[in-house]
């Protein structure tokens, strides 16, 4: 059910190669995340070129039924934001692992992605 090319955090995101920004990562929310939130209304994203700390929250969802912390896996500088959100946040909830991710992090050189969950511990960690 969770891809098995992406790493997990407890808090329920994922981390990815981001591919066109080279040594970045792609980040964005699981299904279960999304699941459990419902209707995604609203999202809150850090700017490009903010450092940000591995474990500090650092943007919002906003959902019909509450409001949810995203949390950086890693530390580094945020170098680009899915933007499309802004217009459609429900892209969430359509789409938690392609149009629907949330940011995009050039990991500082002691970020470890080994830290991470894959996706056999992360379905393990839900049961």
């Amino acid at each position: 059910m969770y891809p098995e090319d992406l790493k997990y955090t407890a808090e329920h995101e994922w981390v990815r190669d981001a591919g066109e920004n080279e040594g970045a990562v792609r980040i964005g929310i699981t299904h279960y995340a999304q699941d459990a939130l419902g209707d995604i209304v609203y999202v809150s994203l850090p700017e490009v070129g903010a450092e940000v700390a591995a474990g500090s929250a650092v943007g919002e969802l906003e959902s019909t039924k509450s409001v949810s912390d995203v949390y950086v896996p890693l530390t580094g500088r945020v170098v680009a934001r899915n933007d499309a959100l802004d217009n459609n946040p429900e892209l969430v909830n359509t789409d938690p692992y392609g149009e629907g991710w949330l940011f995009e992090v050039a990991p500082d050189a002691t970020a470890d992605l080994d830290q991470l969950m894959s996706a056999e511990d992360y379905q393990a960690s839900l049961d």
